[in-house]
């Protein structure tokens, strides 16, 4: 599963180099005085958004990382060499949080988002700067500043227009595959989907749509039940949901009762996503079972004011009209002029 949204890591600026205490030596200059350099800065710590990223996987090892420190000044009044920066890279949905309080430090939702988090020390002053006409050989220097340094905890949040949700072995990674270039893995037993997926779909003149499919949700999950908590979150940065529904005979559920429980668990885990806007997908409706419970649920949506689309994602039925909508209700949300 080579897929990590969670990741805590230790990160140091780097110090700054001490001044140096030195005094000329050249054969003509009798009376040469102090000519120790200055040290070299310290490198800041620096994280930058990269949209090319998907996970936090390169911190599953590594967990401590440390910027250059600053070079120690030099004779001849020679300032010693700053220390380079170091930049990581993360997933654009970085949430860095600081580990010991859990206070949130910055939200990295744009590509080539740069936050500077650790700055490194100052270098010391080396002796030359300490002479006066009283004091003119002081033998001692400034030390170089220590780098700031932080416990993190990064979090990542798919940024996604579309967020496909519902039970386990709904279709939703049949749906994803069918209408993107996803390629998640599908079978037919529940938590098939143990990581999110996502997705790019072609929309008129807009660049795409970047549809997530999120892990089969159950009830409990935001109490940690099943895939839990470590999932939901990542429907938390979508605009829209496309709520699978299984209307197979085959698994002893309700569409109804699938419908209510995830929603409940949506609002428990935060109330402002029971308000997102909602497609309902009637999938699996190629099955002659099926079709038979079809005008029931109609009149049950149609009370509750919720677009239904009738799709089967095995044989593509229906996933023609269901993109076509999706497209024009995230054109909608966002405000793009079609």
């Amino acid at each position: 599963m080579w897929f990590l949204d969670e990741a805590v890591i230790a990160v140091r600026a780097g110090d700054g180099g001490g001044g140096n205490i030195s005094f000329r030596r050249e054969k003509y200059v009798p009376k040469g005085g102090p000519d120790g350099g200055d040290g070299g800065r310290g490198g800041d710590f620096i994280f930058v958004a990269d949209a090319r990223l998907a996970s936090l996987l390169d911190f599953r090892y590594k967990r401590e990382y440390e910027a250059e420190s600053g070079q120690h000044g030099m004779a001849s009044n020679c300032t010693g060499k700053s220390g380079e920066d170091l930049i990581l890279k993360v997933p654009v949905g970085t949430l860095i949080k600081d580990a010991l309080t859990h206070e949130v430090i910055i939200d990295l939702t744009a590509d080539g988002q740069v936050f500077r988090c650790c700055k490194g020390g100052r270098g010391g002053k080396g002796n030359a700067h300490f002479a006066t006409s009283t004091h003119q050989t002081p033998r001692f220097a400034q030390p170089g500043e220590k780098g700031e340094e932080r416990h993190l905890k990064l979090e990542l949040k798919l940024m996604a227009d579309v967020g496909i949700i519902g039970f386990p072995n709904a279709g939703k990674s049949t749906l994803i595959a069918h209408i993107s270039e996803a390629k998640p893995k599908i079978a037919d037993y529940p938590f098939t989907t143990l990581v999110p997926h996502l997705g790019v779909v072609k929309w008129g003149s807009y660049g795409g749509i970047v549809v997530a499919d999120i892990p089969g949700l159950i009830e409990g999950a935001h109490e940690g039940k099943g895939l839990g908590i470590r999932f939901l979150r990542h429907v938390e940065r979508t605009r829209l949901f496309i709520h699978v529904l299984d209307l197979s005979p085959f698994t002893n559920r309700e569409p109804q009762e699938d419908y209510e429980i995830v929603n409940r668990e949506l609002k428990a885990f935060n109330p402002e996503l029971a308000q997102r806007p909602q497609i309902v997908a009637l999938n699996k409706a190629d099955i002659t079972e099926s079709k038979e419970k079809l005008p029931e649920l109609l009149k049950y949506f149609g009370a509750l004011g919720i677009k239904v689309m009738v799709i089967s994602a095995a044989t593509g039925e229906g996933l023609k009209e269901l993109v076509n909508y999706m497209g024009k209700e995230v054109e909608r949300i966002k405000g793009i002029q079609p």
